[in-house]
């Protein structure tokens, strides 16, 4: 333990010897905040000079020390709390009665460390600087900080010092992070915002939201490399899942006309400043629509995050320096025309050798096992993703990309689907939902030949989803968001580890 530990402790110790109870089990009861009482504080000045406090004449609050000073027999301390902070004046004199007495001289002069949680009564008042405040009458230790927080100071030239900055650390150690770095509470709760928003509009739609398995017996659902476990009693293997979509649909076979489900999703795959091997995703299915009425859909209720989030009702955000109008409509752009737009390349035309002739030469990473449905993919995201910086629906994929999808009504081996881009980055996923049972058997057999040639992430043989399509499923039309990326666009950040409370971390290492 670093010296300032061990001092923490004997004062916890000296605590207890005093009566004083450092960890107490009865509820201490709030009945303000810091940041209301700054903003709403009133006093009058009468003709006699005096001034009336007008409200706030009686306040509990509680929450952490985070700066303390005397000034003769008296003292200031700051108190943090879920809102913001505010100064507390404690005076000598209203602790000097009876047991109180040590109160004052040791437990708060002495013993009290910075970052303790206190529960405090008094009433408000400016100070002569005008500063609002707390005239403390009553005093009492909630929880004693044994570790000292890094508490960032400030000299006269502005140079900062103390301040808790590394990345990592701050991600391991969130509990710290969001005390001393106070600014960053704002995005998760403008994350929450986000999902509030969209889920109200999904209600008003008539949706219904719903459960759906984590663990299940088969990785289904999308095209990624799953999580494995076993579960002993029934001496199974099982998934984490990589997506919720064939049980929701199987919802719809049921009869239900729109469900949805806010799900965690886990993807054993690489991660980085966009992906996090647990992410959170939205999907919702409604029976009777298609793609296109998708496509309105996703406009309305992205715009009505942007106003949500924005308080002045704006549908922008800026993104890494780009400012994202979430306001619809949203171009609409072909997969084949995007590659041509960007690259020159006609990969309608071309065949799999010329594909992997054009991957070569432009250093795109292949490999043996990619057909020319993935090589197009690839090229896609090596090419053109980056360019996609206002909100834009890729739409008609090949059919061999998306085997869940229903084949286009027009257009042959081309299927009815959209992913929506937003600053260079897949934001959503969205389908005219496949159907058809027949040809979705023959969709998934296609899928078993790409893992027979090494993909990892082809879809598995999911027969008990066709016996529900065999029962006969609606024309349906279901979409798929990533709610991690939409919070990076809506806070203007650039990884997604700042939009988690817990990414997933490399172990610590222990020092030496």
């Amino acid at each position: 333990m670093t010296e300032q530990e061990i001092q923490r402790r004997e004062s916890l110790s000296r605590l207890r010897e005093m009566g004083i109870d450092p960890y107490p089990a009865d509820m201490f009861e709030v009945s303000a905040f810091a940041k209301d009482i700054i903003e709403q504080y009133q006093e009058e000045v009468l003709e006699d000079g005096t001034k009336n406090r007008l409200n706030f004449q009686s306040v509990s609050l509680a929450g952490r020390i985070m700066a303390s000073r005397e000034a003769g027999k008296a003292m200031f301390l700051n108190l943090q709390d879920s809102s913001g902070r505010i100064q507390l004046y404690l005076r000598r004199d209203d602790f000097m009665q009876g047991e109180d007495a040590p109160l004052f001289d040791v437990a708060i002069k002495k013993l009290l460390d910075l970052g303790d949680y206190v529960g405090i009564k008094g009433y408000a008042f400016k100070t002569k600087t005008g500063e609002t405040s707390i005239h403390v009458q009553e005093f009492k230790f909630l929880a004693k900080s044994l570790r000292p927080l890094p508490v960032v100071k400030k000299d006269a030239e502005g140079n900062i010092y103390d301040a808790f900055t590394d990345p990592e650390q701050r991600y391991r150690m969130r509990y710290v992070d969001l005390t001393v770095n106070t600014e960053f509470r704002d995005i998760f709760i403008k994350r929450t915002k986000l999902i509030k928003t969209m889920r109200n509009y999904l209600d008003e739609l008539g949706l219904l939201e719903v459960e759906t398995p984590i663990l299940q017996p088969i990785h289904g659902g999308a095209a990624a490399r799953p999580f494995i476990t076993h579960h002993n009693t029934l001496d199974m293997t099982l998934y984490l899942r990589i997506a919720n979509e064939l049980y929701l649909k199987r919802l719809i076979v049921a009869g239900f006309d729109g469900v949805y489900e806010f799900a965690k999703m886990f993807r054993n795959e690489g991660m980085d400043r966009t992906h996090n091997p647990e992410f959170t995703a939205l999907e919702f299915y409604v029976a009777y629509k298609d793609y296109h009425w998708m496509m309105e859909v996703t406009e309305q209720m992205l715009e009505r995050v942007a106003r949500a989030i924005h308080l002045q009702g704006d549908s922008t955000a800026e993104v890494a320096g780009n400012v994202i109008n979430f306001a619809g409509p949203y171009r609409r752009l072909t997969m084949f025309d995007a590659i041509q737009e960007y690259t020159g390349l006609n990969v309608e035309t071309a065949d799999e050798s010329e594909l992997r002739d054009y991957c070569k030469k432009e250093h795109i990473e292949i490999d043996a096992s990619m057909g020319k449905a993935k090589l197009i993919d690839e090229i896609f995201g090596e090419k053109v993703e980056k360019h996609l910086i206002q909100p834009t629906f890729l739409i008609d994929y090949p059919v061999e990309m998306s085997p869940l999808t229903k084949k286009h009504r027009s257009k042959h081996g081309l299927v009815e689907r959209f992913e929506l881009f937003v600053n260079g980055k897949e934001v959503a996923n969205a389908y005219s939902e496949l159907n058809d049972p027949i040809d979705q058997r023959e969709r998934f057999e296609e899928q078993l030949k790409l893992a027979a040639r090494g993909d990892e992430e082809a879809l598995a043989m999911d027969e008990d989803f066709i016996r529900a399509l065999e029962y006969g499923m609606p024309p349906t039309a279901g979409i798929g968001f990533g709610i991690d990326r939409l919070a990076m666009m809506f806070t203007g950040q650039t990884s997604i580890q700042e939009v988690l409370f817990f990414p997933q971390m490399r172990p610590e290492v222990a020092e030496k």
